[in-house]
Parts: C-alpha cells; structure tokens; sequence
C-alpha cells in the first residue's frame, strides 16, 4: 500500500501506515537497528522470502527512512542502514514492545521489573554473545562516546531515572512503581566501588532515557566519578531490545546491568534486578572471574 492508496491525507498516522505498510517492514527495522544491516543476514534472522525483503528494503529507501552503502563493487552488494528519518522511528518500536509486553504478553500491570521466569526476561539474557550496535550516546558532561568503552571491559548499568533533590523530573507515583526505587543507591554504589572496578581492568558506565541535563544535574549531586549516558532518542533501547515502562510520559529502562567485552560482545546480564546495591558486588565478582583471564 503506499500513500497515494490511503484516503485521508491529513492524517499522519494513516501517512505513516503509508510507509510502513505492514508487521515485516516493522521487523526490518528493528533487525537494523540492532546491527543486521546485509540482505542475507536480514533474511536469516526474519526467515522472510527474498522478494518480499527486497520490496520491503526498496520501498524504505525510497521514502528515506533508509540508505544504501556499498561494501563491495563486484558482485555489488549494500549495508542498509538507518537515516535520521528511520532513526525518528525507533521510539516508535520502544513504545510497541512496551505495549506487547505490558498488554499483550502481561496483565497490563505498570511494572519496571520482571519475573526471572518471564520472556522479557529469557529475552534479555539472550543477549550474552549479542555485539552493542554501534552508536554514539550523549553524556551528561556534553560529550558523547559509545556504551561500549572501545577495547575495555565495560560495566553498562541501565536505571529508570534518577533526579537530584528539588530538581524537576520525577514522575507522579514514582514511588509506587515496583522496581523504580533504588537509582541512586545503585548509582551512589557504583560510585562507591569504581576504583575496585577499575582495578579489575573494567570502566562503569550508567545509561537512563533522560535527557542529558537531568542526568548532569544527579551526576554532579551524587559526585560520581564515570559517566552518565542519554538514551533519550531510544538508540541503545531498540538496538538491544531492551526493556522499557513508560512513566511521566517517558518511555524508561527497567533495571539491568551488562557485562560487554573489549570487542563490545555482552558477556553476562543481571536482570531482574531486585537488589541494587547488591547488584554492584556481584558485578564486580564477574568482572574479575571474566577480565583477569
């Protein structure tokens, strides 16, 4: 179906649906954001016939959501990648896996935990073996850098929200969130054993939905000596898969940590995660098991 097809054409959502067309154009985007960006690999990971695949890709990068970047001349073949249109979409795909996990998969319930025995979770550890997308995140102090710290071990920690005393931000009913509690203790704990976890040979480095200013606003108020990334945009959320909750408007991490390697290859996951102080020593067992080999 394309846009000439729909009626209303004042209606973005029906503009939208004009482009997008169907449930596999919605994989396809999902599968490059989390890096699988060649048509072979793409068909492998959907199990999609290649016509459909190719008319699907075709039609993205006829209406900009992606690009095409040769990576070979003969044969030719292409990466097909994400432009700032396609980009644009992915808190679109947070907010979808949100509402299937939350209203189709789940009770409906507002939660930013889980079971250990739920597919959320069987999901999330499934990322062990998983390569970080590439991307490059803003941080608190205005730089940006990956979540993965390029040749490091890497302790990437996603919380909910954290907020400095009288700073605007925290959402109505925080409290009564289960799981949402417990950011700044984690953060203050990180903070607490970072020479430790520098000593093991590994770099702490914390990830929320919130802009980069509130996360400033926390980091300077808790001293904390690594540093914070946004993931206002949801980059690091769709290219992952992560678990979200909305909350105050916002679509948020629920509470998890990974383990990422030197080459950005997730090598252990905590989730759930229902004791963060907790949490942080046994992170720190991990990392000096895994990096001291």
């Amino acid at each position: 179906m394309r846009r000439a097809d729909l009626g209303d054409a004042d209606c973005g959502i029906a503009q939208a649906l004009g482009v997008l067309g169907d449930w596999w154009t919605f994989l396809i985007v999902r599968e490059i954001a989390g890096g699988t960006t060649r048509f072979d690999a793409m068909q492998r990971e959907l199990g999609v016939s290649r016509r459909a695949l190719t008319e699907r890709l075709a039609g993205l990068v006829e209406h900009g959501v992606l690009f095409r970047r040769p990576y070979s001349a003969h044969p030719p073949r292409h990466d097909y990648l994400l432009t700032a249109r396609g980009e644009a979409l992915l808190p679109v795909l947070v907010a979808l896996q949100d509402w299937g996990t939350r209203h189709v998969m789940g009770d409906g319930a507002l939660t930013a935990t889980a079971d250990a025995d739920s597919a959320e979770a069987r999901r999330v550890h499934r990322l062990v073996g998983r390569r970080v997308p590439e991307m490059a995140l803003r941080r608190h102090d205005g730089d940006t850098e990956s979540p993965a710290v390029p040749g490091r071990w890497t302790v990437l920690y996603l919380f909910p929200g954290a907020f400095a005393p009288g700073a605007p931000g925290l959402p109505p009913g925080w409290g009564e969130i289960p799981g949402a509690i417990g950011c700044t203790l984690e953060s203050r704990t990180y903070a607490e054993r970072h020479s430790r976890f520098r000593a093991a040979g590994a770099e702490v480095r914390g990830a929320s939905t919130q802009r980069p200013d509130q996360l400033r606003d926390f980091a300077e108020h808790a001293r904390l000596p690594y540093p914070l990334l946004s993931d206002e945009d949801g980059r690091l959320a769709a290219g992952l898969l992560l678990p979200t909750f909305r909350a105050g408007g916002v679509e948020r991490f629920k509470r998890l940590t990974l383990l990422v390697d030197p080459e950005s290859v997730v090598r252990a996951v905590q989730f759930p995660v229902t004791d963060p102080a907790g949490s942080v020593d046994e992170m720190l067992d991990q990392v000096r098991r895994r990096a001291s080999r």
